[in-house]
């Protein structure tokens, strides 16, 4: 449990830091990773970050970020962490998807590893508590 604290309070922390980058600087976040993609040989991504996307990404940062406070706060509680793995390892398919499909952007498959990763220790951790 004292793990999982942690864990999610530094989730929590970095979601809302992630979250008001997107609201505020949504442009800059495509460019660094344009400025990057040369260097693994993929094309740069449109640098579209505002709009009524921007809208849903902060809304789902939000989201992940009360997600993961709530897991904090109440880590013996198995849903939040049922929740967020759902929401983060939805967003890496579709990541994984749109990198296969659409454009092999660096943003692309960097989402989908981020959003893999922090699915699957959320969904090994609503499975340890559903064990329990």
């Amino acid at each position: 449990m004292k793990t999982a604290k942690g864990v999610s309070l530094t989730g929590a922390v970095v979601f809302a830091a992630i979250g008001l980058i997107f609201l505020l600087i949504p442009d800059s976040v495509l460019m660094l990773f344009n400025n990057m993609s040369g260097f693994f040989g993929l094309p740069q991504s449109p640098v579209q970050g505002k709009g009524f996307y921007l809208i849903l990404a902060v809304a789902y940062m939000y989201l992940v970020t009360v997600l993961a406070f709530l897991i904090y706060r109440h880590p013996e509680n198995k849903w939040f962490p049922f929740l967020l793995a759902n929401g983060k390892l939805a967003s890496s398919a579709i990541s994984l998807f749109l990198f296969l499909t659409d454009q092999p952007y660096l943003i692309y498959i960097a989402n989908c590893v981020t959003d893999g990763l922090i699915g699957a220790a959320a969904l090994l951790y609503y499975l340890k508590l559903k064990k329990a």
